[in-house]
């Protein structure tokens, strides 16, 4: 989940607790949610700007504290169950058939999948079908790895390194993201979680090892996993660059676009503050600085 969507569920889950609980103090939501004072400060501000269409004074919602009380008016419709229109549900149900199609659905998406089916399309058979593309051979395996907790020899080339390294795998979760297959487990030779793209894996094998899978693993996402060896640089995004905070894996240093970008090679980074061009600059970070430097030159030269 990106940042920005993990911040809308919490806001979305607050706002309903507090109408519903007159009184309730400032410790009392940021145990219930995980937040800091700042951060539910931050939300708060946040949902006082926003509102039903017309967004007038009557429209917007009021969200503060007082007294070290958390305070939400003028929001009564999240005090009622929600409500979907037919084509809210049928977008809500191809969602979870989509789910359900890539075998990542747990048992609960798939019985609300069932009672919704059965509300929304009563009286037809297969009257909506929501059918993935074919997931490719290798996956069967490594969720059979997964599921019997055996350890899996790779063959892995990672593009950002360009480098093609012998992996064993304790993989612990096989799912899609964006078109693309992904391996999440702990690396033995990294000796730390990773995610793995599948179509980078050129063979598989499970071998003789087993290994114990956490009780708790990670949430099957698209992340990267800094290591000590890695090249960092300070960036500070512009408002059409804002979107890099939610797409990559980033270290958000401040609320007015300063992010900690860490990759496996310097080159990577550059790449990506050439594609953003002047809405990013790079504040900290001297061998990236450099790399991006020699990029620019060298396209100039092209053009030259």
């Amino acid at each position: 989940m990106s940042r920005t969507a993990a911040r809308l569920t919490r806001i979305l889950s607050m706002i309903p607790y507090v109408i519903a609980n007159p009184g309730v103090t400032v410790d009392e939501v940021c145990d219930r949610f995980g937040y800091t004072r700042n951060q539910l400060l931050s939300d708060l501000d946040l949902v006082f700007v926003c509102g039903l269409p017309g967004y007038g004074p009557g429209e917007l919602m009021v969200a503060y504290v007082e007294d070290d009380e958390v305070v939400v008016d003028m929001a009564e419709y999240f005090s009622r169950p929600l409500r979907l229109n037919p084509a809210e549900g049928l977008g809500l149900l191809a969602a979870g058939m989509a789910l359900v199609s890539a075998g990542q659905a747990p048992p609960a998406l798939e019985r609300a999948v069932t009672k919704l089916s059965a509300i929304l399309l009563p009286d037809t058979q297969d009257a909506l079908t929501v059918e993935l593309g074919a997931a490719p051979q290798i996956v069967d395996l490594l969720r059979r790895a997964a599921r019997d907790g055996s350890v899996v020899d790779l063959v892995y080339t990672s593009l950002a390194a360009d480098a093609t390294t012998v992996r064993s795998v304790e993989p612990w979760t096989v799912f899609s993201s964006m078109g693309n297959w992904y391996l999440g487990g702990y690396c033995r030779r990294a000796e730390d979680e990773r995610v793995f793209r599948v179509d980078r894996i050129r063979s598989a094998s499970v071998s003789d090892a087993t290994f114990e899978p956490p009780q708790s693993p990670p949430a099957p996402e698209v992340r990267y996993t800094p290591s000590p060896d890695d090249v960092q640089a300070d960036i500070r995004l512009g408002p059409n660059a804002r979107w890099v905070a939610d797409y990559y894996p980033v270290e958000v240093l401040d609320e007015n676009g300063l992010i900690r970008f860490s990759a496996s090679d310097a080159s990577v980074i550059a790449r990506l503050l050439l594609r953003l061009g002047s809405d990013a600059d790079v504040v900290a970070g001297t061998e990236v600085s450099s790399v991006l430097a020699a990029m620019r030159s060298a396209i100039m030269a092209r053009y030259n």
